[in-house]
């Protein structure tokens, strides 16, 4: 790779079988706007600029399972959301239309899923 070139992470992207609904769902929970909505595939962008999610249509969709059990469909990635309030944060994201995971491995985290299935972390910033 040349001296020159320049790479940067711009979106993360989540599978879904309803890209509109998924992102209407981060919308709401991180109170950001939807930048563009085609029919496959909505793209998030962060106010303050940075990483953006994305969501696009998988027609095979299958949930993942948290936490992850032999021969299920595992989680391939989930999202680090940093919180000043704990509590207020989780229940505005079940508010918004998350679900509290059954298991939650530590004390200053809290481990939700998104209505596809995706686990978040919401953790407490110090």
């Amino acid at each position: 790779m040349a001296a020159s070139t320049r790479l940067r992470l711009t979106t993360v992207n989540l599978d879904t079988p309803d890209p509109a609904a998924l992102a209407r769902f981060y919308a709401r929970l991180l109170g950001w706007d939807i930048a563009v909505e085609e029919a496959d595939d909505v793209i998030l962008r962060a106010p303050e600029g940075g990483v953006g999610l994305s969501f696009q249509r998988e027609r095979a969709y299958v949930r993942p399972t948290w936490p992850a059990e032999a021969g299920r469909q595992q989680m391939m990635t989930h999202l680090e959301i940093g919180v000043e309030d704990l509590p207020t944060a989780l229940a505005h994201a079940l508010a918004c239309g998350a679900t509290l995971a059954a298991y939650q491995p530590q004390v200053a985290v809290r481990v939700c899923l998104d209505p596809d299935g995706h686990p978040f972390c919401l953790w407490l910033m110090e």
